[in-house]
């Protein structure tokens, strides 16, 4: 490969950057960059050039660092439309392939808080599932999911290995999801679920927090979900107050469109 330690330091980091470039568009997502040094080496710059070209990279998402284990090349991010659907049809809409892999399953008490967000007694019981969800393969999210057990009788965390918890409710319960809330704000991730994300503690992530309501009238979740920053984006359709619901129906039409 041509040195490019050349012209002044702006000049030698976008050469630097546009080697980097090429690389990257040759290799799939997931795939490791050579070692620094073994990189900095064959494009003839110093590690400190070739360390700020990178991290630029990073901000930008075109790369991941995992500590430990190197730096890879990211995956393109999923966009997301905020709407009451699942996860396993927002991954099918955009040509992934969804999974999800129970981490833990356990049922208790609703408790004051849960009892409030459930709209449920505190007594009653509830199961709660922690899941890995899965697009491609790839962790894209940790899911914290807790079900009352009137809504789903009888629901396993077994029941939600690779399975929507959505299409459950509509195929055995016969009872689908209509409506929901949902609130969404930017976190930096802890310690344990970045382990189970495969990023670094601290990194951005999406923080999702959502109530559904079932056709028969009753709350059937409240899901905590945090999303890796690096593979979502998030994407809302806005009107101006003035809009009648008409004109908001076919812009909104036109933009699933385009």
């Amino acid at each position: 490969m041509t040195t490019v330690e050349q012209g002044g330091p702006s000049t030698k980091q976008q050469l630097v950057r546009e080697r980097l470039e090429s690389l990257i568009a040759g290799l799939v997502p997931g795939e490791p960059l050579p070692a620094e040094r073994d990189l900095a080496r064959e494009l003839g710059v110093a590690r400190m050039t070739l360390r700020r070209v990178v991290d630029g990279l990073v901000d930008d998402g075109r790369l991941i660092r995992r500590r430990g284990a190197g730096t890879f090349v990211a995956g393109q991010k999923v966009t997301q439309r905020l709407a009451a659907t699942s996860f396993s049809a927002d991954m099918r809409a955009r040509g992934l392939v969804p999974g999800s892999r129970t981490i833990e399953a356990r049922r208790f008490p609703a408790g004051m808080m849960l009892a409030g967000l459930l709209g449920v007694p505190p007594q009653a019981d509830v199961l709660f599932v922690r899941r890995l969800r899965l697009a491609d393969g790839e962790p894209m999210a940790v899911e914290d999911l807790h079900v009352p057990a009137t809504v789903a009788p009888g629901l396993t965390g077994d029941d939600l290995e690779g399975r929507s918890f959505y299409d459950l409710l509509a195929e055995r319960y016969d009872d689908p999801v209509v409506s929901g809330t949902q609130t969404v704000e930017p976190a930096l991730v802890g310690e344990d679920v970045a382990g189970l994300l495969g990023i670094e503690t601290g990194s951005p992530v999406f923080l999702f927090e959502r109530t559904s309501r079932v056709r028969s009238g009753g709350i059937a979740e409240f899901v905590r979900s945090t999303y890796r920053g690096d593979r979502y984006r998030i994407v809302v359709d806005i009107f101006p107050p003035a809009a009648t619901d008409a004109e908001a129906a076919k812009a909104a039409k036109a933009a699933e469109g385009s």
